[in-house]
């Protein structure tokens, strides 16, 4: 297995990792990232397989060493069904599945489409941070909405999830670190205090019907309700900032705007061709062959989802965004039993909001060249300045 050096935090790989995942790629299946010290794969078919396959998972398969001064966030991420594996992942997924139903989801639909013309409507004259002014308000007030938390949160929530995936992006720092266990303590204080209030008071709301879930006469306990809808409060709107950041920026950089007639082959080349998450691990649980390559109990795995999804044995021209292209399953929102449960939102947030969006501003143009941020394994714009 052949070796290659590349700093995640290098500018020139912060603008565009695509050039090193091609070097990669020449290696084979799999290669070693020196940076990181660990295997990873681009390959299509090889991250299909491990993010299907049982004998690789979220959870380590030992106790992971914990600094005492970032006990109070991963006291958090031990109830979080993103890190666990069955049966506990299996239990939470099932809870959370009975309340977040395709059905609250699809009826979320107006909502997305009056909120897009409201956003719109409020952008100011001259030059502006689409991300700012659209981007970043619409998932996650609609994000607050479904979970019935006051929308008056939305610069807090935005504040403290973007401080807690922090911990999550490459060259963290005591102060990175620092700034994630403040903000996840005061978002547990806030929804603690929250969910008991939706306690003694029930809502047509999601925290009201996780509260509600019940399976085999289990219900979720407080610590794990709050996780949940930490994890979904951050999940639901971190990755669908930076998709449509990165998506506007690819349909006025080509041209595209055309395609915005039927955007669901759209939506899907943008999460193919440039989506928000370039990296997800797995651990193995036992000796187990891929594709000649032998992982033994206790390695760990990165699956670039970005460089999989310009896999040329899956995609024909695979470096060219074109919106027009047949669909096919990309990586962009994982596969098997960790399969992102809000993806079927951000798709329909993405649907409904850029064919909006550049209906209503069909002269929309870049001011500036964009930058994206140095974040990775996220990958999103710093800002989208736009007039």
């Amino acid at each position: 297995m052949r070796s290659f050096s590349q700093s995640p935090t290098d500018p020139a790989f912060v603008q565009n990792p695509y050039p090193f995942y091609e070097q990669a790629r020449d290696a084979g299946p799999f290669f070693h990232w020196t940076d990181y010290n660990l295997t990873c794969t681009g390959n299509a078919a090889a991250c299909s397989a491990i993010f299907r396959d049982r004998r690789f998972g979220r959870e380590s398969p030992e106790p992971l060493n914990i600094p005492d001064h970032l006990r109070p966030f991963y006291a958090v991420e031990a109830h979080s069904m993103l890190e666990l594996e069955a049966p506990r992942h299996t239990r939470l997924r099932n809870l959370v599945l009975r309340a977040f139903t395709s059905r609250r989801i699809d009826a979320l639909g107006p909502q997305i489409t009056t909120l897009s013309h409201q956003l719109i409507d409020a952008f100011p004259d001259g030059p502006f941070d689409l991300l700012a002014h659209f981007g970043q308000k619409l998932p996650v007030i609609i994000i607050a909405r479904l979970l019935g938390v006051p929308e008056d949160m939305a610069p807090d929530l935005l504040r403290w999830s973007n401080a807690m995936v922090g911990m999550y992006m490459a060259g963290r720092d005591r102060a990175r670190e620092d700034r994630a266990v403040a903000a996840t303590e005061a978002f547990v204080a806030f929804l603690r205090g929250y969910v008991e209030e939706r306690r003694a008071k029930p809502a047509d709301d999601l925290i009201t019907h996780l509260i509600a879930a019940e399976q085999d006469g289990e219900r979720l306990t407080t610590d794990e309700l709050i996780t949940t809808c930490i994890l979904l409060l951050n999940a639901g709107h971190e990755a669908t900032v930076h998709t449509i950041g990165n998506g506007v920026k690819l349909v006025l950089e080509t041209g595209t705007q055309g395609a915005m007639a039927d955007p669901e082959p759209l939506v899907e080349e943008i999460l193919r061709f440039d989506p928000a998450l370039h990296m997800f691990t797995r651990w193995a649980y036992t000796d187990v062959e891929v594709m000649g390559h032998t992982f033994h109990r206790g390695d760990q795995v990165g699956l670039l989802l970005a460089m999989a999804n310009r896999d040329a044995g899956v995609w024909d021209d695979p470096h060219r965004f074109d919106p027009t292209r047949s669909i096919k399953p990309n990586t962009s929102f994982g596969a098997g039993v960790h399969f992102c449960v809000g993806a079927p939102l951000a798709r329909l947030e993405l649907r409904l909001a850029l064919p909006i969006l550049f209906a209503r501003r069909p002269d929309l143009r870049l001011v500036e060249a964009p930058s994206y941020a140095d974040v990775y394994h996220f990958h999103g714009l710093q800002r989208l300045m736009v007039v």
